[in-house]
């Protein structure tokens, strides 16, 4: 029976690989690229395990891609506070308005569900206002994409080829997708 479940999980994998958007991807490194050269700053957003591979992420755009990028899940101080004094909804747009977020920066987003009127709003919220001042937007998203996929530049829909492993597919393809996207901009000598 395990092995069954090993097999499973791992035939799942490969489906995924041989489904999600190549073209996508090369949309994402090509604003990463621009968003670098323009001295832009990258934002990554994330909730739950989201919020653990985007902090790993900012390791890996700074340190290998060379991009300034930050994630507000990583001063949990702030966080917090904002949660505490603003709300939940509110954590990820003022911390960008503090961050004073511009035409030049980029925001990728981490997301099972990709937000939408209920669900995930400190992210919806983040990504109005990334519109707002014309950031662009990348998202690495699954089930139909929600919020983030009706306004990303570039979105990197993880196929559901398992109702019970939405989650644990959406997260762990966020870590093969980022550092695709870091060693193809290092690759890429952008």
């Amino acid at each position: 029976m395990l092995n069954d479940y090993i097999e499973n999980y791992l035939q799942e994998t490969k489906q995924i690989a041989d489904t999600v958007s190549k073209t996508e991807i090369a949309n994402a490194v090509d604003i990463l690229a621009k968003t670098k050269k323009e001295g832009g700053r990258l934002f990554i957003l994330g909730v739950g395990g989201s919020a653990a591979n985007a902090s790993h992420a900012v390791n890996d755009f700074r340190k290998i891609g060379g991009i300034e990028t930050y994630a507000p899940t990583d001063n949990v101080s702030e966080l917090t506070a904002r949660t505490n004094d603003e709300g939940w909804e509110t954590t990820f747009v003022e911390w960008l308005k503090t961050s004073r977020i511009n035409a030049n920066d980029a925001v990728m987003v981490f997301s099972v569900g990709g937000g939408s009127e209920t669900t995930s709003l400190n992210i919806v919220n983040a990504l109005k206002l990334a519109r707002e001042v014309k950031a662009k937007i990348i998202s690495i998203v699954s089930r139909n994409g929600g919020y983030a996929k009706e306004v990303s530049d570039a979105c990197m829909l993880i196929p559901v080829v398992a109702d019970e492993r939405i989650t644990p597919h959406a997260e762990g393809w966020q870590g093969v997708v980022w550092h695709l996207l870091v060693n193809a901009m290092k690759n890429k000598d952008i």
